[in-house]
């Protein structure tokens, strides 16, 4: 019984240093690690998500209301600045304008009477004036009386006044032509509006009426969009989007072209951002879309805002605290495990961030984090760490 005993003591005690070996071996050998490199020629990329836009998108109609009796255009049309795209009836117009042209008609005819009755006036006024004076030599030698003298002189200023009476009669048919030629302009113009035009070249995006139909002053026949004006409306979180700037090269990809890229650049930031998603809107443009575009479409956009000569760059997973500009990891240091506070820059668009302060001379940062590591411990650097 004694014996029994004896043996599974002396058991336990060799299965106890056994274990308090392999835990003093496991606590006590060096900790292999993967540690991030230095990498070269690192592009600073941000993403966001968003759909083709066009800056210029139109919604047209007529400025007059009538019954729409002839359609040239259709969806997916291209139109040319001031072409013909519908018309509405106008023979009420059309009866209004030669009302119009026939004012104008009779308003130079009275022109022409009025200067008729003027050059009349001129030829009476020259004749008195010519008697008048004859009478007052005649007067001067006693031939005729000077109540004959003074009925010269009041014809005479007759004629001056129905001259003056004619002359305005004139300047009264002149007025009244010019108005004439602004009523056939007004009616013209009227007439002209039975007429929908393209405002610039573009593309018909939608047609919204079809012939026959009656339509309201204002209300939308057609909505165009200018071809040239297309670009992606991207959508960026702000906290990545502080170093965006017009100007900077990016990548879009559109949701029906997963496998093509097409390469534009920033042309627009908004001012005002997105108070609810918090979101900074951001517009690229791509002539490549021209080829072919399809109006609020999803894209895929990755801008590109720095590139760095060299890098240090960690895992955003291989940092605890992490708020935005610091955070700790753990170094090798002369073989050993360190934790240590450092400063990060700019946040690569794998989810790796900057190491830009905080690491003594020749600390090695720690990428995969794994369990036992601690403060102190023997580290052994994997060869071919890479970033």
């Amino acid at each position: 019984m004694k014996n029994r005993v004896l043996r599974v003591l002396v058991v336990l005690l060799s299965v106890g240093v056994v274990v308090t070996a392999l835990i003093l071996l496991a606590f006590k050998r060096p900790l292999r690690v993967e540690v991030a490199r230095p990498d070269k020629n690192v592009s600073i990329e941000v993403f966001g998500l968003g759909t083709v836009e066009a800056r210029i998108v139109s919604k047209i109609g007529f400025e007059v209301g009538a019954a729409l009796v002839d359609l040239s255009a259709d969806h997916g049309d291209r139109v040319r600045k001031g072409v013909a795209l519908a018309r509405l009836h106008g023979a009420e117009q059309k009866a209004r304008l030669a009302k119009a042209r026939a004012g104008l008609i009779n308003a130079k005819a009275v022109i022409v009477m009025a200067e008729a009755a003027t050059g009349r006036a001129r030829a009476v006024l020259a004749q008195r004036k010519q008697t008048n004076e004859r009478r007052k030599m005649l007067v001067a030698k006693q031939t005729i009386s000077a109540e004959d003298a003074d009925e010269a002189q009041m014809e005479e200023d007759v004629a001056v006044a129905e001259l003056a009476v004619a002359i305005s009669d004139v300047a009264v048919a002149k007025a009244v032509m010019e108005d004439a030629t602004a009523q056939v302009e007004y009616e013209e113009i009227l007439l002209d509006h039975h007429t929908l035009r393209a405002p610039y070249d573009a593309i018909v995006v939608k047609r919204h009426k079809e012939l026959g139909s009656v339509l309201t002053a204002g209300e939308p026949l057609f909505t165009l969009v200018a071809p040239e004006t297309v670009w992606a409306l991207a959508y960026v979180d702000e906290a990545r989007a502080g170093n965006i700037r017009v100007g900077q090269s990016a990548e879009i990809r559109l949701r029906s072209l997963p496998r093509k890229v097409f390469q534009g650049q920033v042309a627009r930031i908004d001012i005002e951002s997105d108070r609810v998603s918090e979101e900074r809107r951001v517009y690229i443009s791509c002539n490549r879309f021209l080829e072919r575009f399809h109006l609020g479409e999803q894209v895929e956009v990755v801008i590109t805002t720095t590139a760095l000569d060299e890098a240090l760059l960690v895992p955003e997973i291989a940092v605890d605290d992490f708020d935005g500009t610091k955070g700790k990891v753990w170094t090798v240091e002369d073989g050993s495990l360190h934790r240590r506070t450092v400063v990060f820059g700019h946040r690569a668009l794998d989810s790796r961030v900057e190491v830009i302060d905080g690491l003594p001379s020749g600390a090695l940062v720690v990428k995969v984090l794994r369990s036992g590591l601690r403060e102190g411990r023997a580290a052994r650097v994997l060869e071919g760490s890479t970033p």
